[in-house]
């Protein structure tokens, strides 16, 4: 058989592959992934071109194309954490306040710096840093209400080429002066930032009042016509995170039925609008959000952290309600989407549901890629898709090798790395193809992405030599 791929633009990765297409609470555990124990992923311009069980692929494989060989580790599709800001890398575990108070005496202070391209610059650098040692290739982020912050964190992630989702803030009120915008500038200010960057590489904006307690009916007015003139971007923003939250709307906005209704008024409830937190939803809200196609956001760390409550998982499924996990940093407490997972297993064993480990990885994977409305370009490893990995090592630590001298079966050995694990089991991570973190310390600074992935500066290829074909 003659060779089916060439060696320009290529890569091919060999390891442990296990991709999800389907929800295994809906489809069943088995109908719900693919698992290959020795698999060869092979890419081309970024793109995933074949996936298969190496002895299949390899003949067929040009001999130029070297091979990152990471056995006997596990390849997944690069983890996707669908809410979190930018520049709350410097409060995350402030101590001791409930939302409100957290908010004034720690974030809106922090947020005020950001006008500063220095500071801007140096956090979207951290950010994108962090989020790549622990395995996560896509993020939707609030960036503050400074154009300055939006414009750091694109330029960083177009810098590595990233997947990546974000918008400047928009807030009218009950903020410092220094943090408030005004109706028309929000409306300008994030209309320039989308003609700037939305469509640019791998780039989205996300229209994002930050909640309704800080925007005035105007700014909200404002933020439905620019969402009507862009309807297929997304929406960021919170809901029923916290009493007290709920209560200050109620005071705020005394017409509204209850919190979602503020936002189905101005038209902010639709597919790829994010709900950060979700947590104290009436059945009627569940069911608002759902026929609309938008996405309650689960953020565990931050919700326990807080004291904000305890998310109803099962009620959202109930409902037919689209449902993300993230971390929420800062108010979340790990840039670690496998501790996320974690502490969204004990959040929902309090409620008396289950988190099973296959059902958490469809969530990190191709469950936020669902949520957030990119299902057709990330979260799954197959033909066709962009090739975002996360390389994992699930016995990276003494205690995690002694427990896996007991493990028997998959399901057992993805709640373990799930319960036990965080950014010292991500060996490495590939965005678009190009290795962008390694736990040994070989990453280099990638290429732009119209720059083949071999050649002058491009990144190392894979974890090790090509050898073993």
């Amino acid at each position: 058989m003659s060779d089916i791929h060439s060696a320009g633009g290529t890569l091919a990765i060999r390891a442990r592959v296990l991709s999800y297409h389907a929800h295994p609470l809906e489809a069943g555990v088995e109908a719900s992934h693919r698992y290959i124990e020795d698999g060869l992923v092979f890419v081309r311009d970024g793109v995933v071109e074949t996936v298969g069980e190496a002895t299949a692929v390899l003949p067929d494989l040009d001999p130029a194309i070297p091979v990152a060989d990471h056995r006997p580790h596990l390849l997944m599709p690069g983890f996707i954490d669908p809410h979190l800001h930018m520049p709350q890398t410097q409060v995350v575990g402030s101590y001791g306040t409930e939302l409100m108070e957290w908010l004034s005496k720690y974030t809106f202070p922090e947020e005020s710096r950001y006008g500063d391209p220095a500071v801007s610059d140096a956090a979207a650098r951290f950010l994108m840093a962090e989020l790549l040692r622990n395995g996560t290739t896509t993020a939707v982020a609030f960036c503050t209400s400074h154009p300055q912050s939006a414009e750091s964190f694109f330029a960083e992630a177009d810098r590595l080429g990233l997947r990546m989702v974000g918008g400047k803030v928009m807030m009218d009120r009950n903020a410092p002066d220094a943090l408030l915008d005004t109706p028309e500038r929000g409306y300008d200010e994030s209309k320039d930032l989308i003609r700037r960057w939305h469509g640019n590489r791998r780039l989205s904006y996300a229209i994002s009042p930050r909640f309704a307690p800080t925007s005035t009916e105007a700014q909200l007015e404002a933020t439905g016509a620019l969402a009507a003139e862009y309807s297929g971007l997304h929406i960021q923003t919170h809901l029923s995170e916290n009493h007290g939250e709920i209560a200050f709307v109620a005071e705020l906005f005394p017409w509204a039925e209850d919190y979602t209704a503020v936002y189905e008024r101005y038209g902010l409830v639709r597919r790829k609008a994010l709900f950060g937190h979700c947590i104290h939803l009436s059945e009627r809200e569940r069911g608002a959000l759902a026929d609309k196609g938008a996405t309650a956001v689960f953020c565990p760390t931050s919700n326990l952290f807080l004291g904000s409550g305890l998310f109803d998982r099962d009620a959202a499924l109930a409902a037919g309600l689209r449902t993300g996990i993230a971390t929420d940093i800062g108010g979340g407490t790990s840039y670690s989407m496998l501790t996320t997972a974690a502490e969204g297993y004990k959040v929902l064993a309090l409620r008396g549901q289950k988190l099973r480990g296959h059902a958490a990885f469809y969530m990190l994977t191709a469950g936020n890629a669902d949520a957030i409305g990119l299902n057709d370009r990330i979260g799954q490893v197959a033909p066709g898709f962009e090739a975002d990995f996360v390389i994992l090592d699930t016995a990276a630590t003494p205690a995690q090798r002694r427990r896996a001298e007991r493990i028997e079966t998959l399901e057992e050995e993805l709640f373990v790395l799930m319960t036990t694990g965080d950014e010292r089991n991500v060996v490495a991570t590939y965005a678009a193809g190009r290795k962008v973190h390694s736990r040994d310390g070989d990453r280099g600074l990638p290429g732009r992405l119209d720059q083949p992935p071999h050649g002058p500066g491009a990144l190392p290829i894979g974890g090790g030599a090509a050898q073993d074909r």
